[in-house]
C-alpha cells in the first residue's frame, strides 16, 4: 500500500485523504476541522458527566429521603399509645401509692399485688421505663425540681433527696418530668 502511495505522489495523483494543517494548503481534510469535532465530543461528555452527577445527587437524596422517612416512620410507631400510656401515669400512681399504704398497714392482699404487677408488666412492655432518680445529681432535662431542701448529708448536695412523681420514658424518649425535692 506504501508503494502504491509513493506511485500515486510521483503520478501526481491525489492521495485518497490529505491532512494538511495550514488551512491556506489545498487539503480533502484540515487540521480545524478534526478540532472541531474533538471539541464538540468534549462537550458532549462533559454535559454527560454533568447528568450523571446530577442523577447521583438526586440517586443519594432519595436514599436519605427513604431512611428518614423510615426513622420517623418506626418512632410513630414506637410512640403512638404515648397519649394513652400518659393517661395511666396518673392510675399507676395511685396503685403505687396504694400498695405502699397497705403494705404499711399489713393489710395487702395478694390478688391486688398481682393486679399493681399486671399493670406495671403491661405498661414495662409496651416501652414504658421508670427513672431512676433518688442519689442521682439533679438534670434540669429530666428532672423538675419542686424545691430545695438542706441536704442530710454532704454527699447528697445537688442531688434528689426525695422523689414526689415518678419521671417516666417511653422507648427511651422522656414523656413525664420526675417531680422531686433536691439537696442544697
Amino acid at each position: 500500500m506504501a508503494d502504491q502511495q509513493a506511485h500515486e505522489q510521483e503520478q501526481g495523483a491525489p492521495l485518497s485523504m490529505e491532512l494538511n494543517t495550514d488551512e491556506n494548503l489545498a487539503g480533502t481534510t484540515h487540521l480545524n476541522e478534526s478540532i472541531g469535532e474533538e471539541s464538540e465530543l468534549e462537550r458532549l461528555k462533559a454535559a454527560l458527566e454533568e447528568e450523571k452527577n446530577k442523577y447521583l445527587y438526586l440517586f443519594a437524596e432519595f436514599d436519605n429521603y427513604k431512611r428518614r422517612t423510615s426513622k420517623e416512620r418506626l418512632e410513630m410507631i414506637q410512640t403512638a399509645g404515648k397519649e394513652v400510656i400518659q393517661s395511666l401515669l396518673e392510675v399507676l400512681d395511685d396503685a403505687d401509692r396504694a400498695e405502699a399504704e397497705l403494705a404499711r398497714k399489713g393489710q395487702l392482699e395478694e390478688g391486688v399485688k398481682l393486679v399493681f404487677h399486671k399493670l406495671r408488666n403491661t405498661l414495662q412492655n409496651r416501652g414504658l421505663k421508670a427513672m431512676e432518680t433518688r442519689g442521682q445529681a439533679f438534670d434540669a432535662d429530666k428532672h423538675e425540681a419542686i424545691t430545695e431542701i438542706p441536704a442530710p448529708s454532704e454527699e447528697l448536695k445537688g442531688k434528689v433527696v426525695d422523689e414526689i412523681e415518678k419521671g417516666y420514658l417511653i422507648h427511651d424518649k422522656i414523656i413525664r418530668f420526675a417531680k422531686v425535692v433536691v439537696g442544697k
